[in-house]
């Protein structure tokens, strides 16, 4: 570490090219989703590097966790502008979903050019059924955490019942969990009291950094107003010129409309909003089918980066097919073009706007509440996607079922794929039993649809 670093240079506490070489070694790490994103940052500039301390590093986690977004990436935004200011958190955040960018991209392409070939089709159909593991290792982790009490359980399945059997919107149930956490906080409820820092948080070694002469700006409307003006500028200009040249009803002025909505309603993760995102892009737009998403989200899986990315490949997938006056290929990429940029510049935006107000947020119960009771609710709709999944992976066929207030699809039982009910089985048995990691799981699934679709079984 360079003396200015020591010493507290306000927009430098790190030198820069240090700190982007280590951005982008934690971007080619950041496999597993949010959790295993959050250990590798940890692990890096916590326990590694110790350019910031256990207790700063938890304060900024929880502030992305109020944040709608994927909360791993909104961390990095925020420590990087703590350690380099303006262009630290730009690097870090845009060096955070290059990789996955590119590697999806690629994917997609390929997806698109041979996935109706025997082997990419039976791979696959091994690849689906992991994706059902995998989403139900995720409710049992985050409801593992989340769900410490009876109340939070309720909510947690009031969530579910209101997505799967009522077809309440996504953000309804969102915001009503959120305002049923802070009445109960209101009412003096200790079941969402504002939890405390980790344990072990002053168990770390110290930081080589002060947290005092980390980077931080003092809070004016002047920056406000600029970052506001300048984001939303950002945000939005790109889907008003595809508007503009390709018209209102194009499928990228869709797609950038839509994608910006669920941009600012993705609380709780990406697990927590891709029902919502698979139910309009399948049934509503008909960008893909749900074999497609499901396939995408296997995709998604395997790549670094946020699990939000496979938003990408449904914009690819749904321009490809519907590009209009365009070439395919074009269309395609500029659409996931367009969708990754309408889904990630909203973070730099909600960070960088917020982070002088950090401190503020510091002890503040009623938000931490209204927090806990968003994040009961994701369990929930982490469910319902799990639900939704099984139903388009284990079953060739589904129908609707509406009476009255209630909404449900229903499989029909002799539509059964039997190899993927066996391939989810092993599945579901190595993650939970021999604890193996998401990409070898995705692995051994794929050869196990492979092999089962070279073979002809039948449900591959």
């Amino acid at each position: 570490m360079t003396p200015d670093a020591a010493t507290g240079d306000r927009r430098d506490v790190v030198p820069f090219r240090q700190a982007v070489r280590a951005w982008f070694t934690i971007s080619l790490q950041t496999f597993g989703g949010p959790a295993g994103q959050i250990a590798v940052m940890q692990h890096h500039l916590v326990d590694e590097r110790r350019w910031i301390g256990q207790r700063r590093f938890l304060h900024a986690l929880n502030y992305c966790m109020l944040l709608p977004g994927p909360e791993a990436q909104q961390l990095a935004i925020y420590v990087g502008w703590l350690l380099n200011g303006l262009r630290g958190g730009l690097v870090a955040g845009t060096l955070f979903v290059l990789p996955g960018l590119v590697a999806l991209l690629a994917l997609s392409g390929i997806y698109v050019t041979y996935g109706d070939t025997t082997v990419v089709a039976a791979l696959f159909a091994g690849l689906a059924p992991a994706v059902v593991a995998i989403v139900a290792q995720a409710v049992w982790r985050v409801g593992n955490r989340a769900l410490t009490n009876r109340v939070l359980l309720g909510l947690a399945i009031a969530a579910f019942a209101a997505l799967a059997v009522f077809g309440t919107p996504f953000p309804v149930v969102i915001a009503v969990a959120a305002l049923a956490g802070w009445a109960l906080h209101r009412w003096g409820s200790p079941v969402v009291a504002a939890g405390g820092e980790q344990k072990d948080a002053g168990e770390r070694p110290e930081p080589l950094i002060s947290d005092d002469i980390l980077h931080h700006e003092q809070p004016s409307g002047r920056r406000t107003a600029t970052i506001l003006s300048v984001g939303l500028v950002c945000w939005l200009l790109p889907v008003a010129g595809f508007a503009l040249f390709t018209g209102r009803d194009s499928v990228f002025t869709q797609q950038g409309l839509f994608f910006s909505g669920t941009a600012v309603v993705t609380f709780g993760g990406a697990y927590a909003v891709l029902a919502f995102v698979a139910q309009r892009a399948v049934e509503h737009y008909g960008w893909l089918t749900a074999g497609d998403m499901v396939r995408g989200l296997a995709l998604a899986e395997s790549t670094p980066g946020p699990l939000i990315m496979v938003v990408q490949f449904v914009a690819f997938l749904g321009a490809y097919r519907a590009p209009g006056p365009l070439d395919p290929w074009t269309a395609g990429i500029a659409a996931s073009l367009l969708t990754t940029w309408v889904t990630f510049v909203p973070c730099f935006l909600f960070v960088l706007l917020g982070a002088p107000y950090i401190e503020r947020l510091r002890g503040n119960h009623a938000l931490s509440a209204a927090l806990t009771g968003i994040t009961a609710a994701v369990v929930g709709v982490i469910a319902n996607l799990g639900l939704y999944f099984a139903v388009h992976t284990l079953f060739e066929r589904t129908r609707e079922v509406d009476a009255g207030v209630v909404h449900l699809t229903v499989p029909d039982a002799a539509t059964v794929r039997p190899a993927s009910v066996a391939i989810t089985v092993v599945a579901v048995a190595l993650i939970f039993w021999r604890k193996w990691s998401v990409l070898r799981v995705l692995g051994v699934c794929g050869a196990l649809g492979l092999a089962a679709g070279l073979a002809g079984l039948p449900g591959t």
